[in-house]
């Protein structure tokens, strides 16, 4: 088994790592993360790290190997810092608000549109113009961020739209008469 590329997983003091065959649990001061890895890839806990091994150096092999790497590394991070993505409103008129836990946009439409959080997921809105979306799975994390941008995209003319934070929307000239 080799391991050339690949650093071990540092973990922090408070967090607990349980491998079993095909599933790696880590649980810490955030709350804990399940996922199902490659069953072919060993993962070795060895004092305060994790180490990510790949059978051969088989293309699907390596492949399987830094995502696996990637994904337990993720989690680690997940349950001490957690993750968040931030996305800016802009456009006269349109702004977000909390009711509740649910997030409520007014973006042009005739209604409001309320988007509901997934389990593990939390909105934040610091200015009626900005929402930042907090969670421990960082998968959970970037797709709440994707489907809150799709209810009203940056369009090109105008630059109306949710977008994520320095995300540059390429402008179009207009027609001419």
């Amino acid at each position: 088994m080799s391991r050339i590329g690949k650093k071990p997983i540092e973990i922090p003091s408070g967090v607990t790592v349980s491998v079993e065959p095909g599933r790696v649990a880590v649980t810490g001061p955030l709350g804990t993360l399940q996922q199902q890895v490659p069953l072919r890839m060993a993962i070795a806990q060895e004092e305060d790290t994790v180490v990510v091994t790949r059978p051969t150096e088989r293309g699907e092999d390596r492949s399987l190997h830094g995502l696996t790497r990637t994904l337990v590394a993720n989690m680690v991070e997940g349950v001490t810092k957690g993750f968040e993505k931030r996305l800016e409103i802009q456009g006269v008129g349109y702004r977000a608000a909390l009711k509740g836990n649910d997030l409520e946009l007014q973006v042009g439409y005739s209604h409001p549109v309320t988007i509901k959080p997934r389990t593990g997921i939390s909105f934040e809105v610091p200015v009626p113009t900005q929402v930042v979306v907090k969670g421990t799975d960082k998968q959970q994390v970037g797709q709440t961020a994707a489907e809150i941008r799709k209810v009203r995209p940056p369009e090109p003319y105008k630059g109306k739209g949710i977008r994520y934070e320095g995300e540059y929307v390429r402008r179009k000239v207009g027609k001419r008469a």
